[in-house]
């Protein structure tokens, strides 16, 4: 059974922060659905190979794109590459986000990483790489978007911007930033045919950027703390973002899709 409504055929896709972990899964699910797919990191060596083994096993089109998307004239040159390979940007995902695990401040008795206050420039890289990317990168789409009257906007956020987190301040709230940035540019966008939503993705990990004991740790946490007693799966995010970017979800837009999230504190 062939569901027309998830065809991505003739689509082109811009997934940032897609080297590894849930961008990763995004990218090869929408490549999977049809999609041309351009997959950015900080540097080549993380999206050169994985471009390769999604064309091979899809194929597709995969483009790799190095850029700190972080910075405004590099998330231009981004999209005017993007268009000027590919023709047209569709379906934008605002995947790129990082956390230092660290106290605002350290409380008494405290030592080692969490002895010192976050710094400025922490402060300031927690939000550049959490929120402030995907306005740039939102604002440099639109214009294309906004030109043909269409497009799908999917930011993922963190179950961070409803719960919160100890050691997770800055994080969290520059989730929570994206999550009201989300909502507001879905009523801003709305009237010309572009839906604007976000994921809100709880425990996700992936061997690659936690390391094959933090996985494992992770693992047998997600039994202990989530109620469905397991680890969400990369694919799984990969779904939902195939859902989101589809027709399928053309009727949907102001929304934050929650992944299941720790029943306790401290993850």
């Amino acid at each position: 059974m062939n569901l027309l409504e998830y065809d991505l055929t003739g689509k082109v896709a811009f997934v940032t922060g897609a080297g590894r972990g849930i961008g990763k899964g995004i990218a090869q699910v929408l490549a999977e659905a049809g999609a041309d797919v351009v997959i950015n990191a900080l540097t080549a060596q993380y999206v050169e190979p994985l471009a390769a083994d999604i064309r091979k096993a899809t194929g597709r089109r995969v483009i790799p794109l190095a850029a700190d998307v972080t910075k405004s004239d590099e998330v231009e040159r981004a999209v005017k590459r993007i268009l000027g390979e590919c023709g047209a940007l569709h379906i934008l995902v605002n995947n790129l986000g990082d956390a230092i695990r660290k106290p605002l401040v350290p409380a008494p008795g405290q030592g080692g990483e969490a002895a010192t206050p976050l710094t400025d420039d922490e402060i300031r890289v927690i939000m550049d790489l959490n929120f402030t990317a995907t306005v740039l990168c939102s604002r440099a789409a639109a214009p294309h978007m906004l030109a043909r009257g269409s497009g799908k906007v999917i930011n993922v956020a963190s179950f961070a911007a409803a719960k919160g987190s100890p050691s997770l301040t800055i994080y969290a709230a520059a989730k929570t930033a994206l999550v009201g940035f989300t909502r507001s540019l879905a009523l801003e966008w709305a009237p010309y045919g572009i839906q604007v939503n976000a994921i809100g993705p709880g425990l996700f990990p992936d061997p690659v950027t936690v390391g094959e004991e933090g996985y494992k740790r992770r693992v047998e946490d997600a039994k202990r703390t989530v109620p469905l007693k397991r680890e969400g799966k990369l694919r799984e995010v990969g779904l939902l973002a195939l859902y989101l970017a589809s027709p399928a979800s053309d009727y949907m837009t102001l929304v934050a899709v929650a992944g299941l999230e720790p029943a306790t504190k401290g993850l």
